[in-house]
């Protein structure tokens, strides 16, 4: 039977020590939620000492949150009373709340830090465990920048913290300074000497990314003996982040044969959380991001969309449906094949062209991708139409599609704080409508003037802008979701000017539920 891994997120506060991901309460209680959905063993909701809304925040967690027995409650502490007080005074509300306290054990956190000697960090360490003790039956002792620590000063102070009371040690990787061989090697001698000191304490481990190995540095902590893993959703977190929840979780799932270990954690809520997270925080997932970016289950090459289409293990190794997705994206580029191109004319019904049509429209198809950065569904119909009229072709394809889309052709925008305004200009086949609305902000009043035109009623429920190039002539990509009919559609588009962006993706939007009128039903 394989072993349990503890799973600590620690998003609500180190990952809200990112710059301007601060979170109000109503947030913080949201996310925490959402975690406690996602099977999350404990919650760090926050640093209560730092602040009063911290502190109102971490309380409502564990009041809303944490009132059932099955998922744990904490928050950090310095080793001082006033802040175990303050965590206790906030976490009490849980059914099962812990105290959370860190201090350093490197010789730069002891002698540069808090010039003091060793010790006397290690007294302070023992002293505040035996109050939190008084407080709570459940306290964690977190030493500070372990993996640049004196291995057996790091194992006197965790030996002594645990004959004092600690229920769970926690060794931190800090400023990301450790790598996998080494820091496995460590986790395993301390894993040792527990098991041999108290086997009811857990071994936990915090890792840092700043050398992008802080998700390698925690699977070898697992692999060599530590019971709890620390981690951030995103990877967000203090200048480079944490490891990220949802690597190591599918990195276990998808190599149950090398770690021979479990969590709790419901992977198909990981997206959902993703998502929730980056929103609040206003922190964009990079899109190559494993597991949660935007591309990780995107696939433009030709060879890999062929393979693909021919058996998903190909060149898939974790299914996207085990993560929250509906199912894997093949993005039609010049890059892509005819084995793609077919099969996304089949899914809209072209089930029965001939050779020399399909090639006709394949060459279609490249004239087009080589002039967009991606070919959607829509533009496929057009594709289509374009072939059967260049041929003047008696077809039953040959259905004038275009009469159907929308295209945008000119906006003007007025963004203030009393009246942003947004005037557009959109064709449907050879039809021009032109629009006007005000908004609560100039994409508000820009998508309020386009959907008076196209009269198709749709909910936004998500827009993203990024930047994807530099300089005056920078490259801004829009991606929107938005819901119609309970249906939700995902839209992109990308242009040097952000507002055309902007409409290009709602527009886009507008013609996938379109498109979604078009494909025939399966039997």
């Amino acid at each position: 039977m394989s072993r349990k891994i503890w799973v600590f997120d620690t998003t609500l506060r180190d990952g809200e020590q990112v710059p301007g991901a601060k979170l109000n309460l109503f947030e913080k209680v949201e996310i925490a939620q959402q975690l406690k959905k996602l099977g999350v063993d404990i919650i760090e909701a926050g640093f209560p000492a730092s602040s009063q809304g911290d502190f109102d925040a971490v309380k409502a967690v564990a009041e809303r949150v944490g009132n059932t027995s099955d998922i744990m409650i904490t928050a950090l502490a310095r080793a001082v009373k006033a802040d175990i007080d303050s965590v206790y005074n906030a976490v009490k509300y849980a059914e099962n709340p812990m105290i959370h306290m860190v201090l350093g054990t490197s010789d730069i956190h002891v002698e540069k830090k808090f010039s003091k000697s060793k010790d006397q960090i290690l007294q302070i360490g023992v002293d505040a465990v035996k109050y939190a003790k008084t407080l709570l039956p459940q306290v964690q002792y977190s030493t500070e920048d372990a993996s640049r620590s004196d291995f057996e000063y790091l194992w006197n102070t965790i030996e002594a913290v645990m004959k004092a009371g600690a229920t769970m040690i926690n060794v931190p990787d800090t400023v990301g300074y450790a790598e996998p061989e080494q820091w496995g090697e460590m986790i395993g001698k301390l894993a040792y000497r527990m098991k041999n000191t108290d086997d009811s304490v857990l071994l936990s481990v915090h890792c840092h990314n700043d050398l992008g190995m802080a998700t390698a540095n925690t699977l070898a902590a697992i692999k060599n003996g530590a019971d709890k893993v620390e981690c951030t959703i995103n990877g967000i977190g203090e200048r480079a982040g944490n490891a990220a929840l949802e690597e190591v979780v599918m990195a276990i799932k998808t190599r149950e044969d090398i770690y021979n270990v479990h969590t709790n954690i419901n992977t198909k809520e990981i997206m959902n959380t993703s998502r929730l997270v980056s929103s609040f925080m206003g922190l964009d997932v990079q899109v190559n991001k494993a597991i949660t970016g935007d591309n990780a289950f995107a696939h433009s090459s030709g060879i890999h969309q062929d393979g693909l289409l021919k058996s998903r293990d190909a060149y898939e190794i974790v299914h996207p449906e085990d993560v929250g997705l509906e199912d894997m994206e093949l993005v039609l580029t010049a890059r892509s094949g005819r084995h793609a191109v077919k099969n996304a004319l089949e899914k809209l019904g072209f089930t029965n062209l001939s050779a020399d049509e399909f090639e006709g429209i394949f060459e279609g198809f490249l004239k087009l991708a080589d002039a967009k950065k991606e070919v959607y569904d829509h533009d496929l119909y057009v594709i289509v139409e374009d072939y059967y009229e260049k041929h003047n072709a008696n077809h039953a394809n040959a259905t004038h599609y275009s009469e159907q889309f929308f295209s945008f052709d000119d906006l003007q925008v007025v963004s203030n704080a009393s009246f942003p305004s947004a005037s557009v200009k959109v064709r449907k086949g050879e039809a021009v409508f032109k629009s006007s609305a005000v908004g609560s902000g100039p994409i508000d009043a820009l998508y309020s003037a386009i959907a008076s035109i196209t009269n198709i009623d749709v909910k936004l429920i998500e827009y993203n802008i990024n930047s994807v190039s530099r300089g005056q002539e920078a490259l801004g990509k829009v991606k929107i979701t938005v819901e119609h009919a309970g249906e939700k559609f995902i839209a992109k588009a990308a242009d040097t000017d952000i507002l055309k962006a902007s409409a290009l993706a709602y527009i886009n939007a507008i013609n996938s539920i379109i498109v979604s009128k078009f494909i025939p039903v399966a039997n």
